[in-house]
């Protein structure tokens, strides 16, 4: 039978798919990581303002405020991608985000280059505040829109989006040792820039298509391939780097790698519109009266991965919200909105669990350095492990969410128990960084590390599970400050507090095992509370998870 000659599908519906968005969020993420990359201008920021260390600090201080209280990208998304009521979609939040990176990296840059007046040290913090606060616009909008794309493989995609987050800071800062290498100002310049540019490029299709197609996974795995294979190239380039001294000619080769790398993701694409292309080509020639041809409509594509924009089938409709009020109380995997999400145990779980993995590892990241040079490594090693620190985030990020999907589908695991396991892992992790043993560092580093990105991932997939998906971005960014709250106390009364005191007795620096050891002690049994509270976590929610979402991803198989 020949095809029907009235299917032509717009050029809009072949771009605004599912596929296309995920590879427009992972570019968008690639060059949302600024903030893992504060060491890079921190010290022509210090010298040109005239701070020390302890103002610097502050600046920091508030670029992790920012960096992890995203409640307005939340609210801001929730309200633009409301059922009924199309007002917007994600490409609202991703601009409110692109002005303020700009605003803030921008103004710092002015301010550092002289051609504003040097402003007081609040008025920086502000600056600070406003480019960190974008980052939550950014991965707000890209996470959340890959959950309702993905509904089927929650922890798959989030690990992606978030794993290619945690990759950015290892990609920007092989962009600054390629192109701007030794010139700092111009690289805070360049922050200003990129992100908006490419978000701005990209924002029309970071859009919402809810369909079904039956070989998502495969392709979600094609993602999470060339996640796999950039994160080890980086690595290897890191570690050469960092031992032997490139020529420029060797960094420009290594950098044009990596171009071609990061566009590598488009293969993706293609193949999943051919295959989407030839189901459609399939079910036209199935179509065999003219009854049938007279009653196709696009809508009977859906099933077959035709693209579309489906705001008003989001799960929060208004006739499910409405029947939730009515009931007041409403039951796990139901849409929740943040009041009725912290009125819940599994909400304060979530936070404790949060503050405990997130603060402990924030802590452990921002004390590296010190760490370091109080065991008596070099300034080159301690710099190796910093810059490894992406690498093991990425691999916390991307493999959490990719095993806890598939053991939750095959074998009906709880996704809290791997917390749990993580939380635990982060324990041993730290426990191995209080020995002090030689080596120790390096390998207490790669733990925390891992499982501290695992965190990234499990959260947010088990968020969506408990509390549904409507409201998604504005209930994981709150849990998200329970984060830089877990890291002041612990940075600051902790760490911060006990190195000053064996510092006391020997000057300003401390050296030996003595200086870092209770501190860890005390942040591994932080994790191993964490872990127990998971655990409680993982009994309240066992019932829900075997009788609501093992059943269906065994459905989603099935069928």
């Amino acid at each position: 039978m020949d095809l029907d000659p009235d299917y032509n599908p717009s050029f809009k519906a072949k771009i605004n798919t599912k596929w296309v968005a995920t590879v427009a969020s992972i570019w968008i993420q690639c060059t949302s990581g600024s903030l893992y990359t504060f060491a890079i201008y921190s010290t022509v920021l210090k010298s040109s303002q005239g701070y020390d260390q302890s103002s610097l600090d502050v600046v920091s201080v508030f670029k992790d405020v920012g960096a992890n209280v995203g409640i307005l990208s939340g609210l801001l998304y929730s309200s633009v991608t409301a059922s009924r009521r199309r007002c917007g979609g994600p490409w609202v939040v991703l601009l409110a985000g692109a002005i303020q990176c700009f605003a803030g990296y921008f103004l710092m840059w002015l301010t550092i280059v002289g051609l504003l007046p040097k402003p007081p040290l609040l008025v920086m913090c502000l600056y600070m505040l406003l480019a960190a606060h974008a980052m939550t616009f950014f991965n707000t909008a890209n996470v959340v829109t890959a959950v309702h794309n993905f509904p089927n493989y929650r922890g798959t995609i989030v690990g992606i989006m978030k794993g290619f987050l945690g990759l950015s800071g290892a990609i920007l800062i092989q962009v600054y040792q390629t192109i701007f290498r030794n010139r700092p100002t111009a690289y805070l310049l360049l922050l200003a820039l990129l992100p908006p540019i490419t978000t701005l490029l990209l924002m029309s299709f970071v859009t919402i298509s809810q369909t079904n197609e039956d070989d998502e996974k495969k392709h979600l795995n094609g993602f999470s391939s060339i996640a796999l294979v950039l994160a080890s190239y980086l690595m290897a380039v890191i570690i050469v780097g960092n031992i032997f001294s490139l020529q420029m000619s060797v960094r420009i080769i290594t950098f044009t790698i990596l171009i071609f790398l990061l566009l590598s993701p488009i293969s993706v694409v293609i193949s999943a519109h051919k295959e989407k292309s030839y189901r459609i080509i399939k079910y036209l020639l199935e179509q065999n009266s003219p009854e049938d041809e007279q009653n196709r409509s696009p809508a009977h594509l859906v099933d077959m991965g035709e693209s579309h924009d489906n705001y008003d089938e989001l799960p929060a409709g208004a006739d499910q919200e409405r029947d939730m009020n009515e009931r007041k109380i409403p039951e796990w995997g139901e849409n929740m909105n943040l009041f009725q999400a912290v009125c819940t145990t599994g909400f304060w779980f979530l936070f404790v669990t949060t503050a405990c993995g997130m603060g402990t590892g924030l802590a452990t990241v921002n004390n590296i350095s010190q760490i370091g040079g109080s065991l008596g490594y070099t300034i080159l090693e301690t710099n190796t492990l910093v810059s490894l620190w992406s690498i093991w985030n990425f691999l916390g990020r991307f493999g959490a969410g990719y095993i806890s999907d598939y053991f939750s589908r095959s074998l009906g695991w709880s996704r809290p128990l791997f917390i749990v396991v993580t939380l635990a892992g982060m324990t041993v992790g730290h426990a191995v960084i209080a020995s002090g043993l030689p080596g120790a560092l390096y390998a207490g580093s790669v733990i925390v590390g891992i499982c501290y990105g695992s965190q990234w991932s499990l959260m947010p997939t088990i968020a969506s599970e408990i509390f549904g998906a409507a409201h998604l971005g504005t209930i994981f960014n709150t849990i998200t400050i329970a984060g830089p709250v877990g890291s002041y106390i612990l940075s600051v009364w902790v760490v911060g507090y006990l190195y000053d005191k064996e510092a006391s007795d020997e000057g300003n620096m401390c050296t030996g095992t003595h200086c870092f050891m209770l501190s860890f002690f005390i942040m591994a049994a932080s994790t191993f509370f964490g872990a127990l509270v998971a655990l409680a976590l993982f009994f309240r929610t066992r019932n829900f998870y075997n009788n609501v979402v093992c059943r269906r991803g065994a459905s989603t198989i099935a069928g």
